[in-house]
């Protein structure tokens, strides 16, 4: 019998999702057989991507995002009450699942409530130091809470410099649990091709925010005198094709059409989020971040990203098709080898 891995992403976006498809695929490769745990966006896109696999849905977080900048802050402090009753409930599923499944490993991308005392269980998270402005400390806090109570920490960065994730991923009180880091996780491949599209926007994350940057984008755009591939990052039952005018509109991609995609067009906008920073890192892409307003860890991103001279950014009020004159000035990302050990980290699970 194969050893049964339970794979559990956080559903916000479609991050933490995407950078677990190469563990799974490595998992799979190595003869255990992966089980996997989430909700929402991340399932749907997950079963697209895996369809012989047994999937098993987690309880939402429900967490509800903020339009303005300056409330998204405490509007997500004030759901603190309603998260930790969702990880608690999350927690009990778990212990269920562990028993009626034979799990035998967890591999938990950033849901405080999966793990099992019972069973080897890893965490992981770039955001060793939550990252929340004034109340940094209480927020890093309470994610130390809930990270204590796993037996390994893998970090999706290299632990010394350069690397991608800067004060997020470093700097960290080791006395907690072992921490590993296991260099830039991507599904994508680097390929030489032929181009197709000068400007790939490339959206995802929480509503209303993601939404409200599409409007923009279109706008803006509008005026650009060159081919635009659209991806809206939305996960629906079909994928739709639409052609307007300098505009071809996804409103998602599997793997392989982004690889393909990315690969085929001169520079991305996007979001700062870490995951799509590792894939451009991995792919050696020129881009344009667009922070999620009031995201300090997308904020810290991106303005540390553009300090370094690799990538500009601005905030999504100040956007127009003039910003993206900056890229002149900015190297894009080198192409990263990302070539993670996994058959060591999985040791944990042959014991």
């Amino acid at each position: 019998m194969k050893k049964r891995i339970l794979v559990a992403p956080l559903n916000w976006g479609i991050g933490h999702a995407t950078r677990c498809i190469p563990i799974i695929n490595a998992l799979i490769e190595q003869n255990f057989e992966p089980i996997i745990a989430t909700d929402g966006a991340a399932l749907a896109l997950l079963k697209k991507e895996f369809k012989q696999l047994i999937f098993i849905e987690l309880p939402a977080y429900n967490i509800t995002y903020s339009k303005s900048k300056s409330s998204f802050k405490w509007r997500l402090f004030r759901q603190l009450p309603k998260i930790k009753k969702a990880i608690l409930k999350e927690h009990l599923a778990i212990k269920k699942i562990v028993h009626e499944y034979a799990i035998e490993g967890i591999i938990s991308d950033n849901r405080m409530g999966v793990y099992c005392s019972k069973i080897p269980s890893v965490f992981i998270t770039h955001q060793l130091n939550v990252l929340s402005g004034m109340t940094t400390k209480l927020s890093t806090s309470l994610h130390d809470y809930y990270l204590k109570k796993f037996d390994e920490c893998w970090v999706p960065d290299f632990e010394n410099s350069p690397n991608l994730s800067g004060k997020l991923g470093h700097d960290f009180n080791t006395k907690l649990l072992p921490i590993k880091y296991i260099g830039a996780l991507s599904r994508l491949k680097k390929e030489v091709v032929k181009s197709e599209f000068d400007i790939m926007v490339l959206l995802s994350g929480p509503e209303p925010q993601r939404g409200l940057l599409e409007k923009k984008l279109f706008v803006e755009l509008n005026d650009f005198k060159g081919n635009i591939l659209f991806v809206k990052g939305k996960i629906e039952g079909e994928q739709r094709i639409e052609k307007k005018q300098q505009f071809t509109i996804y409103n998602f991609m599997t793997s392989a059409d982004l690889q393909q995609a990315l690969n085929s067009s001169d520079f991305v906008i996007s979001r700062s989020g870490y995951t799509t920073v590792m894939d451009l890192a991995k792919l050696g892409k020129k881009a344009f971040f667009i922070p999620t307003p009031g995201q300090f860890e997308q904020e810290y991103l991106a303005e540390n990203l553009q300090t370094q001279g690799i990538i500009p950014s601005c905030n999504q009020k100040e956007f127009s098709l003039k910003k993206l004159e900056k890229l002149d000035n900015f190297t894009g990302f080198d192409a990263l080898d990302c070539n993670t050990d996994f058959e060591s980290l999985f040791k944990l699970f042959q014991a």
